[in-house]
């Protein structure tokens, strides 16, 4: 490298005494060079996989670790990498019970299995007492809710079935009585008139028809709520399922709400003339509550004495329309509210009439099919 400088530098025509002192500095430069660039001296290797191991320390990006080398935390997050990538396998999450809860199911079975092996008392007979054990059984599968009530009284009635307690025509008797089914009838009106809509339609006319005072709008509700009382029989369902719902919006709407000192206007009276006049229009007719027709078929049993539904409406439809006439008047005087008129009541309900449309398809078909049954 020296001599091709001085060469080169020979033949770009320096002087001589030029070419020395440039020929020094090159020499020095030389020397200098050859004392950096002078490789290392040469180390024993110990093997050819120490080679192998620095060799990789420069042709990779990071540092090698053998196995022992890594540490616990490096491995921990090098899984945890792994399994949260999306290329990864991933378990199926296990599925939830959908059958029956078990706690509640196996203590119905042991009160039932605990009655039948208990030594029968004198004067019952062993198939009366083991008809008692699966009744219990039935009353606390009931109570405990393992299963929906139809699935724990079918259950019920298959054990006994198995058991030979009671025979097959014996224990289904019940299905081939008109009064279960005029019951199962009623809670289907029930259902129908929820779910169309036809319940509040109806409860919202009678709201603008009669609603502009305090007392109308009171002796409107009571009205319509006893006009659906023959096709839904269940208090809960027709009060608290179409008539509280309207019954709040009409206090909200007159200014009367819960907890803030404006109950006497018009809440309190309501929601208790409400409350008073659903159980009476429950008595009026057969199918109005559910323990009407229970009442009707103990009393054939009793003394052999039908009650149809027309036999039901004759004796109780002049005592209860009486009685629906006189209670809101008499909680008028006795609670009255502060606000003697609720302008915005007819108002409320006729914009929810106009929310509502025209009377649907499904509303028709309700009504009609309510007239012929």
């Amino acid at each position: 490298m020296a001599s091709m400088a001085l060469t080169s530098s020979c033949s770009l025509g320096f002087s001589p005494l030029r070419s020395r002192s440039v020929k020094r500095h090159l020499t020095a430069a030389a020397s200098t060079s050859s004392v950096r660039s002078a490789p290392p001296r040469p180390r024993r290797l110990k093997s050819s996989s120490a080679i192998s191991t620095s060799s990789s320390r420069f042709l990779s990006p990071l540092p090698a670790l053998s196995p022992r080398s890594r540490s616990p935390s490096l491995t921990v997050k090098a899984e945890a990498t792994a399994a949260a990538s999306p290329g990864a396998p991933s378990s199926p999450p296990a599925k939830p019970w959908q059958g029956a809860a078990m706690k509640p199911l196996l203590a119905s079975i042991a009160t039932g299995v605990i009655l039948w092996f208990v030594p029968v008392p004198s004067g019952v007979s062993r198939n009366a007492w083991q008809l008692l054990a699966i009744f219990l059984a039935t009353i606390v599968g009931i109570i405990t809710q393992p299963l929906p009530l139809g699935a724990v009284a079918l259950l019920g009635l298959g054990a006994a079935v198995l058991t030979k307690t009671l025979t097959f025509s014996a224990a289904f008797s019940a299905f081939g009585d008109p009064i279960p089914w005029l019951i199962a009838l009623a809670f289907f009106f029930a259902r129908g008139f929820i779910k169309t809509g036809l319940g509040n339609r109806i409860a919202y006319q009678f709201v603008k028809l009669f609603g502009s005072s305090s007392l109308g709008l009171g002796y409107s509700l009571v009205f319509s709520e006893a006009l659906l009382a023959p096709a839904i029989p269940s208090v809960s369902a027709r009060a608290g399922g179409i008539f509280l719902p309207l019954v709040k919006s009409l206090c909200v709407a007159c200014g009367s709400n819960v907890g803030d000192g404006t109950e006497n206007k018009l809440g309190s009276w309501l929601m208790l003339t409400c409350f008073q006049t659903s159980v009476i229009s429950s008595s009026m007719f057969l199918t109005a509550m559910a323990a009407n027709p229970l009442s009707a078929n103990l009393a054939y049993n009793a003394i052999k004495q039908t009650i149809g539904w027309t036999d039901w409406a004759k004796a109780a439809i002049v005592p209860g329309f009486i009685s629906l006439l006189v209670v809101p008047l008499l909680l008028y005087i006795i609670y009255p509210p502060t606000v003697k008129s609720s302008p915005d009541a007819p108002k409320l309900a006729t914009e929810r009439l106009e929310k509502m449309g025209p009377m649907s398809t499904n509303e028709k078909i309700m009504a009609g099919t309510l007239l012929l049954t």
